[in-house]
């Protein structure tokens, strides 16, 4: 890894989970890693359910956009973490691969989307204690 590891997070829509991930990397590591998000099949504009409950938590991914999933995108990042976009995900020997099962939150309220970002939260400090460390 490069002095200063970088994570893409990548799901179908880029629109929910990787945006909240992303959002929560960005706050946690702050400029210590560099964060991207890619979707497969990418959406219109940002879940708005994600977009509140990351606002309840202090972050604001409000000028997060979705984004298609480049070839290039995957080969600069250290970790590729995936989370339910299947093999849409090219692979690189070398890289860094994990597949985080969470609940799509698509189409979901507020009250079903908070234990996703908050489990998402947990996945991510533990990321942020591995790269840095």
């Amino acid at each position: 890894m490069s002095s200063k590891p970088s994570v893409l997070f990548v799901c179908v829509h880029n629109a929910g989970r990787s945006q909240m991930a992303a959002g929560w990397l960005t706050h946690l590591a702050g400029d210590r890693i560099e964060v991207r998000s890619a979707g497969s099949a990418p959406a219109d504009q940002v879940n708005p359910a994600a977009i509140e409950a990351m606002h309840e938590v202090g972050i604001d991914i409000t000028a997060a956009h979705p984004k298609i999933l480049t070839v290039d995108a995957v080969e600069a990042s250290d970790v590729v973490i995936t989370m339910g976009c299947g093999d849409a995900c090219p692979i690189f020997p070398g890289k860094r691969y994990e597949d985080w099962k969470l609940d799509d939150p698509a189409g979901q309220g507020i009250e079903a989307v908070r234990p996703i970002r908050d489990e998402i939260r947990d996945r991510v400090e533990q990321l942020v204690g591995e790269l840095t460390s």
